[in-house]
């Protein structure tokens, strides 16, 4: 794989710059090589990328999901976002991004950037600048036809659409098409793209009831970040499409706080949990996760891992880790279900011992010297 290198000059001025300024916060420094690393990584000839973000708060957390299609004359992908700002709230009317429902934002963007195209209104570490806030674990699908990847597009589209006429009644959402953390939310409107928009019947895609006064038989139904992607795996799997996955690594020192958050937390100190599906681990702390389903997942992901990708904290750019060589799917899906019965049944007996099934989270070396980076080679809150 060529290596896009970088001269000693320019590395000590940007290390320079970065000392004298806030380096991973909003409109501050980012990763120099952010193009070069993009480029190594599109020359996988993917077609499509589910993006599934970690979790942010300290429980209850089921993280994001947004879907990246590439975009070969933009020489990006494009993902759309479900907004969650764009509930029609009084607290949200101003101050917040709230002219579309599916944002589009360029991956590179989404996970890397510091400013956005959306305006000073964006929501940083959400709409854009994730890895500075959580983890993101990318799915690429290859051999998507090309239909359907436009036929995808033009479903975002339309519940933009209908979110601006304030329409009420669909197929895809029986009440009026905004964000619901619990209703339309980010899984919902990812899966009814697929389901109405690509034609996938067989998906299944939960109701969570409009009144509020049931909100717990809400939450129960709630589709889920990790519940769709699981779902959505099986279905690409259905149809012979191929998976890895990428794992991007939150950027464990950013100092930025949200200031729309009540609780004034710097990002670098938020919890980075594994996006848990609907279970007794949802209250549970990151990396004590005992439910047959979520282990099934983490499991899962790390049979299809190519890639890590993380900001060195040595040279604050972004560096590219071979994680293996990633299972066919059916194989992948075959050993983590083994395991997660496995170990869920030994964790319900209480008592130390080896998990059999590994994770996205092992390995975590913060300056891996094998790692190839882009300049040189080297050994109810927003989600």
């Amino acid at each position: 794989m060529s290596i896009v290198g970088w001269s000693g000059t320019l590395a000590l001025v940007f290390a320079a710059g970065v000392a004298a300024a806030d380096f991973g916060s909003r409109d501050g420094p980012e990763p120099a090589n952010v193009d070069q690393v993009a480029s190594v990584l599109r020359q996988d000839p993917y077609d499509m990328e589910l993006l599934i973000s970690y979790g942010t708060s300290k429980g209850g957390s089921a993280g994001h999901l947004a879907l990246a299609l590439r975009d070969e004359g933009q020489g990006d992908d494009l993902v759309h976002s479900a907004n969650f700002y764009a509930d029609r709230s009084s607290e949200h009317e101003r101050g917040f991004y709230t002219a579309d429902l599916m944002v589009a934002i360029p991956k590179k963007e989404y996970l890397f950037k510091t400013t956005s195209s959306l305006g000073d209104t964006a929501s940083f570490g959400l709409d854009f600048g994730e890895i500075y806030k959580r983890s993101v674990i990318g799915v690429r699908v290859y051999g998507v036809p090309a239909a359907e990847k436009e036929a995808l597009a033009i479903f975002f589209g339309r519940i933009n659409d209908d979110y601006r006429k304030r329409v009420v009644g669909t197929e895809y959402h029986d009440g009026e098409v905004k964000y619901g953390y619990l209703e339309l939310n980010c899984a919902k409107t990812i899966g009814s793209a697929f389901k109405y928009g690509a034609g996938y019947r067989n998906l299944e895609i939960t109701s969570s009831g409009l009144s509020p006064r049931r909100k717990l038989a809400s939450a129960v139904n709630a589709n889920t970040p990790s519940g769709m992607a699981i779902k959505l795996l099986d279905e690409w799997n259905r149809r012979g499409y191929r998976m890895d996955v990428v794992h991007y690594r939150k950027y464990d020192g950013s100092s930025y706080v949200d200031p729309h958050d009540e609780e004034k937390v710097a990002f670098r100190d938020l919890p980075d949990r594994f996006p848990s599906v609907l279970s007794r681990d949802f209250r549970r702390d990151p990396g004590r996760y005992r439910d047959y389903d979520n282990l099934f997942a983490m499991y899962l992901f790390h049979g299809l891992a190519r890639y890590r990708v993380r900001i060195s904290d040595a040279t604050k750019l972004l560096a590219i880790e071979a994680a293996g060589t990633p299972m066919p799917y059916a194989q992948a899906a075959a050993a983590a279900a083994e395991n997660a019965r496995s170990d869920s049944r030994r964790f319900a007996g209480g008592g130390p011992f080896r998990p059999s099934g590994a994770t996205l989270e092992e390995g975590r070396d913060e300056d891996n010297p094998n790692a190839r980076s882009a300049h040189g080679e080297g050994s109810s809150s927003p989600p």
